[in-house]
Protein backbone atom coordinates (compact mmCIF):
# COMPACT_ATOMS: atom_id res chain seq x y z
CA UNK A 1 0.00 0.00 0.00
CA UNK A 2 1.10 2.56 -0.40
CA UNK A 3 -0.18 5.51 2.99
CA UNK A 4 0.18 7.36 -0.02
CA UNK A 5 -1.93 10.40 -0.61
CA UNK A 6 -4.99 9.53 -2.68
CA UNK A 7 -4.58 12.08 -5.52
CA UNK A 8 -3.46 12.93 -8.92
CA UNK A 9 0.98 7.47 -11.09
CA UNK A 10 7.39 0.87 -32.58
CA UNK A 11 6.70 1.28 -36.38
CA UNK A 12 8.08 0.74 -39.96
CA UNK A 13 11.65 0.55 -41.12
CA UNK A 14 12.26 4.24 -40.47
CA UNK A 15 12.48 4.26 -36.68
CA UNK A 16 12.81 7.63 -35.03
CA UNK A 17 15.69 8.38 -32.69
CA UNK A 18 13.31 8.59 -29.74
CA UNK A 19 11.85 5.18 -30.53
CA UNK A 20 15.27 3.64 -30.88
CA UNK A 21 16.35 5.03 -27.53
CA UNK A 22 13.24 3.74 -25.80
CA UNK A 23 13.76 0.31 -27.34
CA UNK A 24 16.99 -0.06 -25.37
CA UNK A 25 14.99 -0.14 -22.18
CA UNK A 26 11.56 -1.47 -23.10
CA UNK A 27 10.91 -4.87 -24.72
CA UNK A 28 8.92 -5.03 -27.93
CA UNK A 29 5.63 -6.82 -27.87
CA UNK A 30 3.55 -7.91 -30.79
CA UNK A 31 -0.08 -6.91 -30.71
CA UNK A 32 -2.73 -5.76 -33.06
CA UNK A 33 -3.48 -2.13 -33.62
CA UNK A 34 -6.11 -0.67 -31.34
CA UNK A 35 -7.67 2.72 -30.97
CA UNK A 36 -8.64 1.93 -27.38
CA UNK A 37 -6.47 3.72 -24.81
CA UNK A 38 -4.80 1.76 -22.04
CA UNK A 39 -6.83 2.49 -18.88
CA UNK A 40 -4.87 2.73 -15.64
CA UNK A 41 -6.96 2.69 -12.47
CA UNK A 42 -5.05 4.65 -9.87
CA UNK A 43 -4.86 7.44 -7.32
CA UNK A 44 -4.66 10.96 -8.64
CA UNK A 45 -2.53 13.76 -7.26
CA UNK A 46 1.24 13.39 -7.06
CA UNK A 47 1.12 9.68 -7.86
CA UNK A 48 -0.96 10.22 -10.99
CA UNK A 49 1.31 13.06 -12.11
CA UNK A 50 4.39 10.87 -11.68
CA UNK A 51 2.80 8.08 -13.70
CA UNK A 52 2.28 10.53 -16.55
CA UNK A 53 5.75 12.06 -16.43
CA UNK A 54 7.80 8.97 -15.59
CA UNK A 55 5.91 5.91 -16.90
CA UNK A 56 3.53 7.03 -19.66
CA UNK A 57 6.37 8.90 -21.37
CA UNK A 58 8.33 5.65 -21.76
CA UNK A 59 5.49 4.17 -23.81
CA UNK A 60 4.75 7.13 -26.05
CA UNK A 61 7.38 6.18 -28.67
CA UNK A 62 5.50 2.92 -29.13
CA UNK A 63 2.23 4.70 -29.77
CA UNK A 64 0.51 3.53 -26.59
CA UNK A 65 -2.03 6.06 -25.35
CA UNK A 66 -2.71 5.98 -21.63
CA UNK A 67 -5.60 7.45 -19.69
CA UNK A 68 -6.13 7.34 -15.94
CA UNK A 69 -9.26 6.24 -14.15
CA UNK A 70 -8.92 8.05 -10.83
CA UNK A 71 -10.82 6.95 -7.75
CA UNK A 72 -10.51 5.46 -4.28
CA UNK A 73 -8.82 2.08 -3.75
CA UNK A 74 -12.12 0.72 -2.42
CA UNK A 75 -13.79 1.61 -5.71
CA UNK A 76 -11.02 -0.06 -7.74
CA UNK A 77 -11.04 -3.19 -5.63
CA UNK A 78 -14.82 -3.49 -5.86
CA UNK A 79 -14.80 -2.85 -9.59
CA UNK A 80 -12.10 -5.45 -10.36
CA UNK A 81 -13.92 -8.08 -8.33
CA UNK A 82 -17.29 -7.27 -9.90
CA UNK A 83 -15.87 -7.32 -13.44
CA UNK A 84 -13.98 -10.60 -13.20
CA UNK A 85 -17.10 -12.37 -14.51
CA UNK A 86 -17.84 -9.74 -17.15
CA UNK A 87 -16.86 -9.84 -20.80
CA UNK A 88 -14.37 -7.03 -20.39
CA UNK A 89 -12.85 -4.96 -17.62
CA UNK A 90 -13.11 -1.18 -17.43
CA UNK A 91 -9.41 -1.10 -16.44
CA UNK A 92 -6.30 -2.59 -18.00
CA UNK A 93 -4.06 -1.81 -15.01
CA UNK A 94 -5.24 -1.69 -11.41
CA UNK A 95 -3.06 0.06 -8.81
CA UNK A 96 -3.65 -0.94 -5.19
CA UNK A 97 -1.86 -1.20 -1.85
CA UNK A 98 -0.57 -4.60 -0.77
CA UNK A 99 -3.55 -5.67 1.35
CA UNK A 100 -6.14 -4.78 -1.29
CA UNK A 101 -4.05 -6.42 -4.01
CA UNK A 102 -3.88 -9.65 -2.02
CA UNK A 103 -7.64 -9.61 -1.48
CA UNK A 104 -8.26 -9.20 -5.21
CA UNK A 105 -5.71 -11.86 -6.17
CA UNK A 106 -7.29 -14.36 -3.78
CA UNK A 107 -10.54 -14.04 -5.75
CA UNK A 108 -8.78 -14.96 -9.01
CA UNK A 109 -9.37 -11.51 -10.51
CA UNK A 110 -5.82 -10.82 -11.72
CA UNK A 111 -3.55 -12.22 -14.42
CA UNK A 112 -0.44 -14.07 -13.30
CA UNK A 113 2.68 -12.07 -14.20
CA UNK A 114 5.88 -13.63 -15.50
CA UNK A 115 9.29 -12.35 -16.56
CA UNK A 116 8.48 -13.38 -20.13
CA UNK A 117 5.74 -10.74 -20.16
CA UNK A 118 7.47 -8.26 -17.84
CA UNK A 119 11.26 -8.63 -18.20
CA UNK A 120 12.06 -6.09 -15.48
CA UNK A 121 10.42 -8.48 -13.02
CA UNK A 122 13.82 -10.17 -12.86
CA UNK A 123 15.17 -7.12 -11.01
CA UNK A 124 12.45 -6.95 -8.34
CA UNK A 125 13.78 -7.36 -4.80
CA UNK A 126 13.06 -10.96 -3.71
CA UNK A 127 11.06 -10.09 -0.58
CA UNK A 128 8.66 -7.96 -2.67
CA UNK A 129 7.83 -10.47 -5.39
CA UNK A 130 4.23 -11.56 -5.91
CA UNK A 131 2.66 -13.81 -8.51
CA UNK A 132 -0.22 -11.53 -9.54
CA UNK A 133 1.20 -8.02 -9.24
CA UNK A 134 4.35 -5.95 -9.41
CA UNK A 135 5.56 -3.78 -6.52
CA UNK A 136 5.64 -0.22 -7.82
CA UNK A 137 7.06 1.49 -4.74
CA UNK A 138 7.56 0.60 -1.09
CA UNK A 139 8.37 2.01 2.32
CA UNK A 140 7.46 0.92 5.84
CA UNK A 141 5.31 2.27 8.62
CA UNK A 142 7.68 3.37 11.36
CA UNK A 143 7.71 5.87 14.22
CA UNK A 144 7.91 9.50 13.09
CA UNK A 145 8.39 12.11 15.81
CA UNK A 146 9.02 15.80 16.47
CA UNK A 147 12.72 16.28 17.30
CA UNK A 148 12.08 19.64 18.97
CA UNK A 149 9.67 18.07 21.44
CA UNK A 150 11.15 14.58 21.82
CA UNK A 151 14.87 14.69 22.52
CA UNK A 152 15.45 10.99 23.24
CA UNK A 153 14.41 8.94 20.19
CA UNK A 154 11.91 6.16 20.86
CA UNK A 155 13.17 2.66 20.17
CA UNK A 156 10.08 0.48 20.10
CA UNK A 157 6.44 0.66 19.07
CA UNK A 158 5.76 -0.13 22.72
CA UNK A 159 7.20 3.29 23.60
CA UNK A 160 4.00 4.87 22.25
CA UNK A 161 2.34 3.72 25.47
CA UNK A 162 4.73 5.82 27.59
CA UNK A 163 2.65 8.27 29.70
CA UNK A 164 5.07 11.08 28.81
CA UNK A 165 3.39 11.20 25.38
CA UNK A 166 -0.09 11.59 26.87
CA UNK A 167 -2.26 13.70 24.59
CA UNK A 168 0.49 13.95 21.96
CA UNK A 169 0.06 10.65 20.12
CA UNK A 170 -1.72 10.71 16.77
CA UNK A 171 -2.75 7.80 14.55
CA UNK A 172 -4.21 7.77 11.06
CA UNK A 173 -7.70 6.30 10.90
CA UNK A 174 -6.86 5.09 7.41
CA UNK A 175 -4.01 2.91 8.73
CA UNK A 176 -6.18 0.90 11.09
CA UNK A 177 -4.67 -2.41 9.92
CA UNK A 178 -1.17 -1.24 10.81
CA UNK A 179 -2.30 0.35 14.07
CA UNK A 180 -4.02 -2.86 15.17
CA UNK A 181 -0.93 -4.91 14.29
CA UNK A 182 1.30 -2.53 16.27
CA UNK A 183 -1.03 -2.69 19.28
CA UNK A 184 -1.14 -6.48 19.07
CA UNK A 185 2.66 -6.71 19.13
CA UNK A 186 2.87 -4.26 22.04
CA UNK A 187 0.46 -6.54 23.92
CA UNK A 188 2.42 -9.72 23.25
CA UNK A 189 0.59 -10.84 20.10
CA UNK A 190 1.98 -11.65 16.67
CA UNK A 191 1.28 -11.26 12.97
CA UNK A 192 -1.14 -14.18 13.28
CA UNK A 193 -2.69 -13.18 16.60
CA UNK A 194 -4.12 -9.69 16.94
CA UNK A 195 -6.18 -10.61 20.02
CA UNK A 196 -4.19 -8.40 22.44
CA UNK A 197 -4.77 -5.31 20.29
CA UNK A 198 -8.14 -4.40 21.81
CA UNK A 199 -6.79 -4.05 25.35
CA UNK A 200 -3.69 -2.13 24.21
CA UNK A 201 -5.77 0.26 22.09
CA UNK A 202 -7.95 0.92 25.15
CA UNK A 203 -4.77 1.93 26.98
CA UNK A 204 -3.88 4.32 24.18
CA UNK A 205 -7.34 5.81 24.32
CA UNK A 206 -6.81 6.46 28.04
CA UNK A 207 -3.62 8.30 27.08
CA UNK A 208 -5.63 10.69 24.91
CA UNK A 209 -4.59 9.34 21.51
CA UNK A 210 -5.88 11.42 18.62
CA UNK A 211 -7.42 9.57 15.67
CA UNK A 212 -6.86 11.62 12.53
CA UNK A 213 -8.92 11.04 9.38
CA UNK A 214 -6.15 11.12 6.77
CA UNK A 215 -2.45 11.33 6.06
CA UNK A 216 -2.86 15.05 5.43
CA UNK A 217 -4.49 15.46 8.84
CA UNK A 218 -1.52 13.71 10.47
CA UNK A 219 0.83 16.12 8.69
CA UNK A 220 -1.20 19.12 9.84
CA UNK A 221 -1.25 17.88 13.45
CA UNK A 222 2.51 17.36 13.44
CA UNK A 223 3.07 20.79 11.94
CA UNK A 224 0.88 22.50 14.55
CA UNK A 225 2.45 20.35 17.30
CA UNK A 226 -0.98 19.12 18.28
CA UNK A 227 0.75 15.74 18.17
CA UNK A 228 4.43 14.92 18.61
CA UNK A 229 4.61 11.28 17.57
CA UNK A 230 2.86 8.95 15.13
CA UNK A 231 3.05 5.74 13.12
CA UNK A 232 3.31 6.55 9.42
CA UNK A 233 5.44 5.59 6.43
CA UNK A 234 9.08 6.60 6.47
CA UNK A 235 8.47 8.10 3.02
CA UNK A 236 5.89 10.54 4.39
CA UNK A 237 8.20 11.51 7.24
CA UNK A 238 10.92 12.24 4.71
CA UNK A 239 8.64 14.42 2.60
CA UNK A 240 7.38 16.37 5.61
CA UNK A 241 10.92 16.91 6.88
CA UNK A 242 11.89 18.07 3.41
CA UNK A 243 9.05 20.59 3.67
CA UNK A 244 10.58 22.04 6.82
CA UNK A 245 9.08 20.12 9.75
CA UNK A 246 11.49 19.13 12.57
CA UNK A 247 10.97 15.38 12.19
CA UNK A 248 12.95 12.16 12.39
CA UNK A 249 11.97 8.53 11.88
CA UNK A 250 12.89 5.37 13.73
CA UNK A 251 12.54 1.80 12.54
CA UNK A 252 11.39 0.16 15.78
CA UNK A 253 13.03 -2.88 17.32
CA UNK A 254 9.96 -4.91 16.29
CA UNK A 255 10.65 -3.95 12.66
CA UNK A 256 8.86 -1.69 10.22
CA UNK A 257 5.42 -2.64 8.93
CA UNK A 258 5.94 -2.73 5.15
CA UNK A 259 3.63 -0.72 2.94
CA UNK A 260 3.84 -1.68 -0.69
CA UNK A 261 1.94 -0.19 -3.60
CA UNK A 262 1.63 -2.31 -6.68
CA UNK A 263 -0.11 -2.82 -9.98
CA UNK A 264 -1.81 -5.80 -11.59
CA UNK A 265 -3.68 -6.69 -14.76
CA UNK A 266 -7.39 -7.54 -14.37
CA UNK A 267 -8.34 -10.85 -15.96
CA UNK A 268 -10.73 -9.21 -18.39
CA UNK A 269 -8.37 -6.46 -19.55
CA UNK A 270 -8.77 -5.77 -23.27
CA UNK A 271 -5.09 -4.87 -23.81
CA UNK A 272 -3.01 -7.37 -21.89
CA UNK A 273 0.18 -7.10 -24.03
CA UNK A 274 0.23 -3.32 -23.65
CA UNK A 275 -0.64 -3.65 -19.96
CA UNK A 276 2.41 -5.90 -19.55
CA UNK A 277 4.52 -3.21 -21.18
CA UNK A 278 3.11 -0.66 -18.77
CA UNK A 279 4.07 -2.82 -15.79
CA UNK A 280 7.54 -3.19 -17.26
CA UNK A 281 7.85 0.59 -17.59
CA UNK A 282 6.77 1.03 -13.96
CA UNK A 283 9.77 -1.10 -12.97
CA UNK A 284 12.15 0.80 -15.25
CA UNK A 285 15.00 2.32 -13.16
CA UNK A 286 14.20 5.79 -14.50
CA UNK A 287 10.63 5.62 -13.25
CA UNK A 288 11.73 4.07 -9.95
CA UNK A 289 14.26 6.84 -9.29
CA UNK A 290 11.65 9.48 -10.10
CA UNK A 291 9.27 8.03 -7.49
CA UNK A 292 12.06 8.06 -4.92
CA UNK A 293 13.05 11.65 -5.64
CA UNK A 294 9.52 13.04 -5.70
CA UNK A 295 7.75 10.96 -3.05
CA UNK A 296 10.42 9.37 -0.87
CA UNK A 297 9.49 5.77 -1.65
CA UNK A 298 12.23 3.19 -2.10
CA UNK A 299 12.79 1.56 -5.52
CA UNK A 300 11.52 -2.00 -5.71
CA UNK A 301 14.20 -3.10 -8.19
CA UNK A 302 17.88 -3.81 -7.63
CA UNK A 303 19.14 -1.87 -10.66
CA UNK A 304 17.82 1.58 -9.65
CA UNK A 305 20.72 3.40 -7.97
CA UNK A 306 19.79 6.40 -5.84
CA UNK A 307 22.07 9.33 -5.01
CA UNK A 308 23.90 8.50 -1.77
CA UNK A 309 22.25 11.20 0.35
CA UNK A 310 18.73 10.34 -0.84
CA UNK A 311 19.38 6.63 -0.29
CA UNK A 312 20.50 7.35 3.27
CA UNK A 313 17.32 9.29 4.04
CA UNK A 314 14.64 7.02 2.55
CA UNK A 315 16.10 3.53 2.33
CA UNK A 316 16.55 0.86 4.98
CA UNK A 317 19.74 -0.80 6.15
CA UNK A 318 20.12 -4.51 5.57
CA UNK A 319 19.53 -5.11 9.28
CA UNK A 320 16.29 -3.08 9.08
CA UNK A 321 15.19 -5.03 6.00
CA UNK A 322 15.94 -8.31 7.76
CA UNK A 323 13.63 -7.47 10.64
CA UNK A 324 10.74 -6.10 8.59
CA UNK A 325 7.44 -7.47 9.82
CA UNK A 326 5.84 -10.08 7.62
CA UNK A 327 2.08 -9.46 7.54
CA UNK A 328 -0.04 -12.59 7.20
CA UNK A 329 -2.48 -11.31 4.59
CA UNK A 330 -4.61 -14.43 4.74
CA UNK A 331 -5.09 -13.87 8.47
CA UNK A 332 -5.84 -10.18 8.01
CA UNK A 333 -8.33 -10.80 5.20
CA UNK A 334 -10.09 -13.51 7.21
CA UNK A 335 -10.39 -11.22 10.24
CA UNK A 336 -10.91 -7.90 8.47
CA UNK A 337 -14.56 -7.45 9.42
CA UNK A 338 -14.01 -8.08 13.12
CA UNK A 339 -10.90 -5.88 13.11
CA UNK A 340 -12.78 -3.00 11.52
CA UNK A 341 -15.70 -3.41 13.90
CA UNK A 342 -13.37 -3.37 16.90
CA UNK A 343 -11.54 -0.31 15.58
CA UNK A 344 -14.70 1.68 14.82
CA UNK A 345 -17.06 0.62 17.59
CA UNK A 346 -14.81 -0.29 20.51
CA UNK A 347 -11.75 1.88 20.04
CA UNK A 348 -13.05 4.95 18.25
CA UNK A 349 -16.67 4.71 19.35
Amino acid sequence: MFDITRRKLLGGTAVTAATAAAALFLPRFSFGASDTPLVVGTWGGDFGDLLRSSVDVLLKPQGIEVIQSIGSPTERRTKVLAERLSRRSSMDICCLADFDMQAVAQRDALEAITADQVPNLENVLPFLRQEFSIPTIYSAHVIVYNTDRIKIPPKSFADLWDPKYQGRIGLSDFLFNTNIAVAALAGGGSMTDFTPAQAKLAELRALGVKILPSTEAVAAALKSEDIWITVISKARGYMWKKAGMPLASVVPTEGGYPNVYGAGIPKKSRRKPEASQYLNAMLDPRAQIAFAQKMGYVPTVSNASLPAELDKQINFTQAEKDRMMKPDYAYIIANQSSMLEMWNKTFKG
